[in-house]
Order: structure tokens, then C-alpha cells, then sequence
């Protein structure tokens, strides 16, 4: 990896604009047999929107010297295969094989920016933009070709990398083609796409090349990467989000601690550099040891958490409603549950680590941020810098889905590089830090009521979601890293971030005659932010739980009841798909089969699910075997889409 990345020749094309090329033919190699095109058919819907920022091919893709193909995408890897799926569509597209394809994650300056790697939106929005954009490619360089050899584009086969004349045999290398330059011509519908029926790559099960690293402790995580010359860094942490730093007593931390480099202390910002990573350890315990906090209580006890929720929350919000649910209730017979869920650490396998290098005025970060542009930003207005001065490079992080301790460490690694500068400074927090300073998943309370009429449907459903905010990621508000608050001159968040995730999925997707969805947002005594899936996993947990309790009142199979309540074939037909897997599935005693059914988002993924558990006279319950059927849509990488659903259901 680059100590120091310099702008490429992709950048400096981009900045000229659309390039017209012209070549001269090179002798082309006999081929006996052309290779059988695949059928392409006209795209004519909707682009995704990570093309209304970046519409131009150079923007997606490069031609290499080699012939090889670079893919660039503004996602990052989290363990969701996404550079594995991107691959795998530009090859489709392109006719290439997937060993020609290389893809390039995440890096500012370099990569689309296409914001956060969040909401399940990467395959849509940055593998299509990358399908429509290797799509176009392949027609200009038909087109060029065809516009040089003076015959018709109809007459041009493209296949891994050379454009052959079907009449007299004569071929050319793509990079022969563009003569060193690139394709930016604006993708536009309609995109000339292959047909699903002549797909080689797609739909089917390629396993990931980083598996392999990762099984033998290559370097693959933010946590294995160093350079030469490197330092290390400790940040001591404070005791809670609220603490304030009254003294700190450094005065004999050198003789105590061999390799100390440097005390930096700002506000609250206690930290330290190192020449080794356990010396940096050993003088943040000293440190620790030897600084006072003040420290305000900040937690209910435990079993007072959501009278105090309640309490402190907003007059409720009306997110949807349509019908009469009050007179809906008033007619029928009511049923009422209550669903709470605690809040959640993310707890990532490897807790927060970043490192960061200012030289020559420029401060490189590298870090397993969600969204680098966006961290950009924060960082640059946290240091008072032009933003074109900072660049970020994604790498894999050891950890999780939803915002935990990356961007954090990311501040706390830049704010260390600025007061030693000329050296990678290598910040790494512990298991203690992460679980303590960590932005949680909101607790959220659903209160759910709903009426049945005399024939066992439901003619009336209401929600009210008491929740915290779901999204407090970096952005151009500096006060969402955790460093900004703690400086002498505090940034403080400027808003409560993205709130509307609390009530995510808390409207079923049922069909309801009259249907009402209430928000009680409340600013919490912990910090927090988005875990996976925001609100929808406690949601969809009390909604398919109030199914089960409403069949049983109503007298009906559980599956059956929720069949009868949905309208999407689609949703029916997942549903349907469980049982069947589970028709021949046997109970014994103290045994019992569970299901639940639920579209994310309302409009993504359908997923159903059956579970097989036994109880035993204690209360305590243990799994036995699972099932689920999904419909994705269209299907890329099956190897992927079975690693994403085993391990939700995990």
C-alpha cells in the first residue's frame, strides 16, 4: 500500500473531460471461430442515483496498459462481498474473464463518492451504476472500432479484451483502441445490457478471493496494516461521554515509560505516542491512573430504563395513517402487547484503529470508515482544513455493520498525525475503549394494538415506536466524532441525526383497512447511532410476535393468517416457500416450530423464516434447526446472497 498516493492518470483525464480517440490498426491474429455474442436488450428505467453524481465511464471504469480492466466504487467491503459482485457484473458486461477485472474500493479523490456503504444499497446503487457503466463501454468501443475499420458495429465481436471483424478476421486490443485515453462519454439511458439468458458470471456462485487471506492471517484488516517507521498511538478515553478532564499529571510518565514520543493533551483529549504499541499501552495506563475526571451519571438503573424512556420523549409524531383506526377499535375486539429492546453494542471483533500521516500539507488517513467523503468532511472541518487536503483510503475493518468506532479513531489518528508529523501514527483502541465509547443501538418500546373483525381479520393496527436517533455518522458536522467534543473548544453534534430509522418497519406489511404509526423520539442518556438494520430487526420482532398472539385469537394457522393478510404475491410466495421446507419437519416434546415473515424496508428483500427450538421445563430455550426463504430480486452472486442470509439468521 502507498505511503503517500499521487493523483492518477484517471484523475487527470477526468479533469480534461471527453476524449476523442483515434488509432491506427495494429495486424491482427486469424481466429477460426468467433465466440458467440450474447444478446443485449435496451435498459430503459431508471438509472441508479450514484450515476447522478458521477454519469461519466471514466468515473466506473479504466482500461489498463495490459488490457486489464479497473473498477472504481465509492463502497466499502464490510464482509457483504461487494468487490467480489462488482467484478462480476463489469466482466459480464464487458465479455471479460473475472481474473482481467480488478476493483478498487473507497478512496477519496479517486472513487465515485457514493456517501455511506449503509441500507443494503450497495448492490443497486454502485454495482448497477457499474453494470450501466461497463454496459456504455462496450458500445463506444464497438463503436470506435466499427467508425475506423468503416463497417458496421453488428459486425464486431468484443471478448476478453479484443474487438474482432466477424467479416475478415482482423482484431485489435481494446487498449490498442483507446490509444491510452479513457471512455467518459455520459451513461444514458437507453444502455445496451446483456441479456439475463447469456449471463456467465452472474446468478451464479463465485466464492470471495479474501476468504482465503483471511483464513491464513494474511494482512486484510485495518488492524494487520503497517508501514515503516511507524508509531503508535493511545487515546485515553474518558470514563463516560459526559466526562470533562480536570488534571492530568504527566510529569513522570518519560522516566516510567520507555519510547514515549509525545503527551498531547487538548480539552478532554488525552493522548499518546509511542515508539512501540506496548509502550503506547503502558503509558495510557499511566495516564489513566494519573488524571482526575469529572464524572456525571448518566444511566437509570436497569429496570427503570423505559419508565425514564418513556418520560423524557417528545409529544408523539404521526408517521402514517390511513383509515379510521379509532373507530376501527372501538367495534372490534382489541388486542395490546408491549416489546422493548435494550440497547446494543455493536462490540466489532477488532475495536477501532486508524492511522494517519501529515506531510507536505496533506493528511493521508487510512481506516474502515462506512463512508469516506463523508469522513472527509469531518475531519476537515474537526481540523479547520481544506478538504482536497485530506484523502482517505478504505481498508477492511475487523468489525461489524452500522456506525461504531472507525470514524472515531480515524479523528483521534488525525488529531495525533498533526502534532507529530512526517510519521504514520497508528492509533488502536481497546476492547475496553470500544465497549465503553462506542455509539450503541438505540433502545427502542413498540407498543402495538390491533382489531380483529368477526371473521378473524385484522380491520385495524396501530404502532407507537418510542426511539432515539438511528444515525449520528460523520458528515460536514464535526461534532459527530467523538474527539470534537473533548477538544478545549468543544464541537457539539448540531442536530440528533437520522431519527427516522427508529421507526423503520414499524408499519407491517400486511394489508390493514385502517393503519396508524407513531414516533416518540427522545434524546437518551447514551450515545448512539446505527446498528444494522436500525429499528427494523426490535420492530419486525414485535410485529411477527403480535401475528402469532392475533392467529391464535383468531383461531387460525400462523402462516395461513399472515397469508391472508398480504396482497404481494411475491411476499405470499416466500411464505409459502417455508412451509414447504418444513411440511415433513417432526415436534417432540417441549419442541415447537416459530415463523415470521418481513420485507425490509417495506419495499427491499422479502425473507421468511422457520425455526425449530425446544423449551425445557426451565424456561430455557435452545436451537434445534433453521430455515428461510428469500427473494432478492435478481440474483448476482448466490455465494454471496447465502453468506448474507445464513448469517443474519445467525
Amino acid at each position: 500500500m502507498n505511503q503517500f498516493p499521487t493523483p492518477s492518470r484517471r484523475k487527470f483525464l477526468q479533469q480534461l473531460g471527453y476524449i476523442s480517440v483515434g488509432f491506427t490498426l495494429v495486424g491482427g491474429c486469424e481466429l477460426k471461430d468467433h465466440p458467440p455474442q450474447a444478446s443485449r436488450v435496451d435498459f430503459l428505467g431508471d438509472l441508479p442515483r450514484s450515476l447522478n453524481q458521477s454519469n461519466g465511464v471514466n468515473a466506473w471504469l479504466e482500461i489498463l496498459e495490459d488490457g486489464r480492466l479497473r473498477v472504481f466504487s465509492g463502497k466499502v467491503e464490510l464482509g457483504q462481498g461487494i468487490r467480489m459482485a462488482i467484478r462480476m457484473v463489469a466482466a459480464e458486461e464487458l465479455d471479460m474473464d473475472l481474473e482481467k477485472v480488478e476493483v478498487h474500493l473507497a478512496e477519496t479523490g479517486v472513487t465515485p463518492n457514493e456517501g455511506y456503504t449503509a441500507g443494503s444499497g450497495s448492490i443497486k446503487n454502485s454495482a448497477m451504476a457499474v453494470r450501466y457503466a461497463a454496459a456504455t463501454a462496450r458500445s463506444e468501443l464497438l463503436k470506435l472500432a466499427a467508425a475506423k475499420w468503416k463497417i458496421s458495429e453488428e459486425s464486431l465481436n468484443l471478448n476478453n479484451g479484443t474487438v474482432t471483424s466477424t467479416i475478415d478476421n482482423q482484431s485489435i486490443k481494446i487498449q490498442e483502441v483507446l490509444q491510452g485515453a479513457q471512455i467518459n462519454t455520459e451513461v444514458t439511458t437507453p444502455v445496451r445490457i446483456k441479456a439475463k439468458k447469456d449471463h456467465r458470471y452472474v446468478g451464479k456462485a463465485i466464492p470471495r478471493k479474501d476468504i482465503e487471506k483471511m483464513v491464513a492471517g494474511d494482512t486484510v484488516y485495518i488492524q494487520d496494516l503497517r508501514f515503516p517507521g511507524m508509531v503508535h498511538a493511545r487515546v485515553v478515553h474518558p470514563p463516560n461521554h459526559q466526562a470533562k478532564l480536570l488534571s492530568v499529571d504527566h510529569s513522570q510518565l518519560a522516566k516510567v515509560v520507555p519510547g514515549v514520543i509525545k503527551t498531547v493533551v487538548n480539552g478532554s483529549f488525552l493522548g499518546i505516542i509511542a515508539e512501540r504499541e506496548y509502550q503506547a499501552v503502558q503509558a495510557e495506563s499511566h495516564l489513566r491512573a494519573h488524571s482526575r475526571w469529572n464524572t456525571t451519571k448518566v444511566f437509570p438503573k436497569a429496570e427503570a430504563l423505559y419508565n425514564h424512556i418513556r418520560s423524557i420523549a417528545d409529544s408523539p409524531e404521526n408517521i402514517r395513517d390511513h383509515g379510521d383506526v379509532r373507530a376501527s377499535f372501538s367495534k372490534s375486539q382489541t388486542l395490546k402487547a408491549t416489546f422493548t429492546k435494550p440497547y446494543i453494542k455493536h462490540a466489532s471483533m477488532g475495536p477501532g484503529c486508524a492511522i494517519a500521516i501529515y506531510h507536505q500539507d496533506m493528511l493521508h488517513l487510512w481506516s474502515n470508515s462506512q463512508g469516506v467523503y463523508p469522513l472527509r468532511q469531518a475531519i476537515a472541518a474537526l481540523l479547520g482544513m481544506d478538504e482536497e487536503k485530506v484523502h482517505i483510503t478504505s481498508v477492511p475493518g475487523a468489525g461489524c455493520y452500522g456506525h461504531s468506532t472507525p470514524d472515531d479513531a480515524a479523528a483521534d489518528a488525525a488529531l495525533l498525525a498533526l502534532e507529530y508529523p512526517g510519521k504514520h501514527v497508528r492509533i488502536q483502541w481497546s476492547r475496553a475503549d470500544e465497549n465503553t465509547c462506542e455509539p450503541y443501538g438505540s433502545a427502542i418500546i413498540a407498543e402495538l394494538e390491533a382489531s380483529l373483525d368477526e371473521t378473524g381479520k385484522i380491520v385495524a393496527w396501530k404502532s407507537d415506536i418510542w426511539t432515539d436517533s438511528h444515525s449520528t455518522r460523520p458528515n460536514k458536522d464535526p461534532g459527530t466524532l467523538l474527539a470534537a467534543r473533548q477538544l478545549e473548544d468543544p464541537m457539539h453534534m448540531q442536530s440528533r441525526g437520522y431519527r427516522g430509522g427508529g421507526h423503520r418497519n414499524g408499519d407491517p406489511y400486511y394489508s390493514i383497512p385502517s393503519l396508524q404509526l407513531n414516533a416518540h423520539f427522545f434524546d437518551g442518556p447514551l450515545r448512539v447511532s446505527s446498528l444494522r438494520s436500525l429499528g427494523a430487526y426490535g420492530n419486525i420482532f414485535a410485529i411477527e410476535s403480535f401475528m402469532d398472539q392475533l392467529a391464535d385469537q383468531a383461531g387460525k394457522d400462523p402462516l395461513d393468517f399472515r397469508i391472508e393478510h398480504l396482497e404481494d404475491q411475491r411476499a405470499v410466495a416466500v411464505i409459502r416457500k417455508v412451509r414447504e421446507m418444513t411440511l415433513s419437519v417432526t415436534t417432540g416434546t417441549g419442541e415447537g416450530l416459530g415463523y415470521a415473515f418481513s420485507r425490509y424496508k417495506n419495499n427491499d428483500a422479502y425473507a421468511a423464516i422457520a425455526v425449530k427450538v425446544a423449551v425445557d421445563t426451565r424456561g430455557a430455550v435452545s436451537l434445534i434447526k433453521m430455515w428461510a426463504a428469500v427473494d432478492h430480486g435478481e440474483v448476482i452472486n448466490l455465494d454471496g446472497i447465502k453468506n448474507q442470509t445464513e448469517g443474519g439468521m445467525i
